[in-house]
């Protein structure tokens, strides 16, 4: 196992975990959310899922991948609501791509974020 952390990588925001864990050549991400550097949030449920997107594409970027290597994507959005724009999103991101995926409404997420995704991919 292998703790894959550097200096492209967003700053984490606080907790005691790793970014990106690879193992046999697949990459475990961690959740992430969508923090501004500044440590705020945007407003839009779409600005919130595409900077969280666009995360974990410089996550697997900086680990040696890329988005058409997700195998599969959790979703945790705050309101089940969110659905049609989240998955107008999601689909604008990954044009072709579709990797299996799970959206889990939950509850409140950290900083007020209305979305939070992880995911498995390979390099």
């Amino acid at each position: 196992m292998k703790i894959i952390e550097n200096e492209l990588m967003p700053p984490p925001a606080k907790g005691h975990y790793s970014h990106c864990v690879e193992h046999n050549g697949i990459l475990y991400l961690s959740g992430q959310l969508p923090l501004l550097p500044d440590g705020t949030v945007p407003d839009a449920i779409e600005a919130q899922t595409l900077l969280t997107l666009q995360k974990v594409e410089k996550i697997l970027l900086a680990a040696g991948s890329n988005k058409e290597q997700i195998l599969r994507m959790t979703v945790y959005i705050t309101d089940i609501a969110y659905w049609p724009q989240v998955n107008a999103a999601y689909a604008d991101f990954f044009a072709a791509h579709k990797p299996a995926r799970c959206i889990i409404p939950c509850g409140k997420l950290n900083y007020g974020a209305l979305i939070e995704i992880d995911c498995t991919a390979f390099i």
